[in-house]
């Protein structure tokens, strides 16, 4: 494997832990590859991925709290009734 072809796979790995999707990141890379990538442009996708991430991270945040709880009205003993169950089905 060249320097180069090292090199890409790291920013390609580290794009995705990032949380960048492929084609997020095949954009960046044409960027690179064509020589015409400015700063503001990859702020600028940058700032719009930033954006997602935090949708996401709202997202799941309350998600978290709607799971806990419902996990709370839960006994977790071998009954019939489940109320996680019902809150799904509800």
């Amino acid at each position: 494997m060249t320097a180069a072809m090292s090199r890409r796979l790291r920013f390609i790995m580290r794009a995705r832990e990032l949380g960048f999707a492929i084609e997020e990141i095949k954009g960046l890379l044409g960027l690179m590859d064509g020589g015409t990538q400015t700063c503001a442009e990859v702020k600028a996708r940058t700032d719009r991925h930033l954006v997602d991430v935090r949708a996401k991270i709202s997202d799941l945040r309350r998600i978290e709290k709607v799971l806990a709880a419902t996990a709370v009205r839960c006994s977790g003993e071998d009954v019939p009734n489940c109320p996680i169950l019902e809150a799904l089905a509800s």
